[in-house]
């Protein structure tokens, strides 16, 4: 897998909300329990997020997170570099040190091909148009398909 498994549930929860009503905060344990993740694990990525200023939390009894004005205008991009960083664009797909045009690796000009196509399709693709093709399709963001697009 190209993703951190952080990073696929980081991208299920930003879709998850990007779904929500614009102004609405929503519950982590309501996040966790309809992706089914890891209520304290869904937590630290959507503290990554939040850092990144892609999501805002409010505590309280009504509290909860949402997309932040950022987060409302982000692509997938934007999330994959908040937690995994930038390092699937820019690495060797075999992990060698130094690996470039001058020293490439079995698969640098492959991978290269590779990797801007996956970096220009998660560019032009933002969470809002997603969320609503998601729901315009009954597209599944849980592992037994019984999400239910808001």
């Amino acid at each position: 897998m190209l993703l951190s498994k952080s990073c696929v549930y980081g991208l299920r929860a930003s879709l998850y909300l990007a779904s929500r009503a614009e102004q609405e905060y929503t519950s982590i344990r309501e996040i966790s329990e309809e992706l089914e993740i890891s209520f304290h694990f869904l937590t630290k990525i959507l503290q990554q997020l939040t850092a990144d200023s892609l999501m805002e939390s409010y505590k309280g009894p009504n509290g909860g997170i949402r997309l932040s004005e950022k987060g409302k205008k982000a692509t997938l991009l934007d999330v994959v570099i908040a937690i995994d960083g930038p390092g699937l664009f820019t690495q060797c797909a075999l992990g060698l040190p130094g690996c470039g045009s001058s020293a490439p690796c079995p698969l640098h000009d492959s991978w290269l091909t590779v990797r801007e196509s996956i970096k220009e399709m998660l560019e032009r693709t933002d969470l809002k148009h997603l969320a609503r093709e998601g729901r315009a399709n009954k597209f599944r963001i849980t592992a037994d398909g019984s999400f239910a697009w808001q």
